[in-house]
């Protein structure tokens, strides 16, 4: 079967998507059947650290080899203590280039960078850049805003150390839900502190609404794949704390009121996945204000699909586009 479609709509255009008759593209099927198959638990049923447990597992059974690249660990002094980073190098480094921060996926609960290995060492290979992930301080232990407190704090030292990493102090901050989240609220301070120099963002199926419930998109995919309303409630509820924090932007960055002066983006959502308007709805905010963003639909696929490169075609051809873009972006 062919690959499945992928959308691209390149704002200020602002063509709009709307719901089509495409189906869930075979792979994912198959990949979704065998989860259910397996008796895959229901996260939303868990603690947290089992929680963890579960998402570890469907992470690896579905994730590309980890590439050739050098891996190293390093600490640096975070926020709440230390701040664990691992450093993606790879085999050929231009000193040209800028830096990749990435922050992994997991709504702020579950989700360690050792989990995106394959993720972060895919776009380290493809795009010849430096790769920096973070593994943030998760909910509920460290509630809202403890993983933005990291997140900023990765990039600044992402920045200070880029020399010594053997790139340039230019940073494309990449993310995927939760972590597109961060990317974009990273976006967001970095232009309101004069902090690091992020010259692309790229926000994959990001969390970007506070409340997002009433979308289309939650009413229709809400149940029966990977990211159910339900489990959606249990992350919120974990990362806020209990706290009426709805129009803060480093919760949402659909709530900010400004979103000019912001590094281009690439937005890029999957059809059948309960975040897709809202992706859909910051990109064309962005637009709206300036931006260069381009938007990407993958009408055949589910939240998550891009951590599946060992068995979507499709999460092999997203992996491509995002090295793409992030190396067109930190070219020196």
């Amino acid at each position: 079967m062919a690959v499945p479609a992928s959308v691209p709509i390149l704002v200020p255009t602002l063509i709009p998507i709307k719901p089509r008759a495409i189906m869930l593209d075979i792979q994912m099927q198959s990949l979704l059947q065998g989860m259910q198959q397996a008796g895959v638990p229901d996260m939303a049923d868990l603690p947290p650290q089992a929680a963890r447990q579960v998402y570890s597992r469907i992470m690896a059974a579905a994730a590309e080899p980890v590439r050739a690249v050098a891996i190293a660990e390093r600490i640096i002094a975070g926020p709440g203590g230390d701040l664990a980073l691992r450093v993606y190098a790879p085999r050929q480094p231009d000193p040209r280039r800028g830096i990749v921060l990435y922050l992994h996926g997991g709504g702020f609960v579950v989700g360690t960078a050792r989990d995106y290995d394959s993720v972060a060492s895919a776009l380290c290979e493809q795009s010849g850049c430096v790769v920096v992930q973070a593994d943030y301080r998760l909910a509920p232990e460290h509630p809202f805003p403890a993983a933005v407190e990291d997140a900023w704090a990765a990039a600044c030292w992402v920045a200070a150390q880029a020399h010594a990493l053997g790139a340039q102090p230019r940073i494309a901050v990449v993310g995927d839900s939760a972590g597109g989240n961060l990317a974009a609220v990273l976006a967001l301070l970095a232009r309101d502190c004069a902090g690091p120099a992020i010259v692309q963002q790229t926000l994959i199926y990001p969390v970007v609404a506070a409340r997002p419930e009433t979308t289309g998109s939650y009413r229709r995919y809400g149940s029966g794949y990977t990211l159910t309303t339900r489990l959606t409630h249990y992350f919120h509820d974990l990362y806020r704390g209990g706290r009426p924090i709805d129009g803060d932007p480093r919760l949402a960055p659909l709530a900010a009121p400004d979103v000019s002066g912001l590094p281009p983006a690439l937005v890029m959502v999957a059809g059948y996945d309960v975040l897709r308007d809202e992706g859909i709805q910051y990109a064309h905010r962005l637009a709206q204000a300036g931006t260069p963003v381009t938007l990407v639909e993958y009408s055949g696929m589910v939240h998550g699909f891009i951590a599946m490169a060992g068995a979507l075609e499709a999460a092999r051809q997203a992996l491509a586009q995002v090295a793409d873009a992030v190396g067109r972006a930190l070219v020196g």
